[in-house]
């Protein structure tokens, strides 16, 4: 289900996967205070790059993810959930100004999260590296690219 339709068909979400979805869809470089009503003080966050741990660093990761953003847009595409975890498809579309001239990337991607004490205790990312970061850089992107088509032949 998408999560609007989520609300239309009166879903009853756990407090923390309602927090999660709400306050990544309000998230942006402006904000990052949202992440203290999302994110549990334990948490453990992995991406394709990075692991963290403990909130103050994950709070740091993002205002350091950030830093270079001139926007960043989450929408949440589907959510399949239990009482403690869930599955979330999202797409992203941000802008960084040393990426792809400074204009718009989107980028699919999940994530699997759990819930503890009403916020996340758990998030991991899976996405794209290339077409989010690699992809986006003058000479090695068009060799990635390049790659891809090859591949697909």
């Amino acid at each position: 289900m998408q999560a609007n339709a989520l609300k239309e068909n009166s879903v009853e979400l756990p407090l923390w996967l309602n927090n999660f979805i709400n306050g990544y869809q309000k998230l942006s470089v402006d904000n990052l205070e949202l992440l203290d009503n999302i994110y549990h003080k334990n948490i453990t966050f992995i991406d394709p790059i990075h692991n963290v741990e403990g909130f103050d660093n994950l709070y740091q990761y993002f205002v350091n993810l950030y830093q270079n953003l001139t926007a960043c847009d989450f929408v949440i595409e589907q959510v399949i959930t239990d009482d403690c975890c869930a599955a979330i498809y999202w797409k992203m579309t941000y802008q960084h100004t040393k990426l792809n001239k400074g204009k718009a990337i989107t980028v699919f991607g999940n994530s699997h999260i759990k819930g503890f004490e009403d916020k996340v205790i758990y998030h991991r990312d899976y996405l794209d590296l290339g077409a989010m970061l690699y992809e986006q850089l003058p000479i090695i992107g068009r060799l990635i690219r390049w790659l891809k088509l090859q591949a697909a032949k």
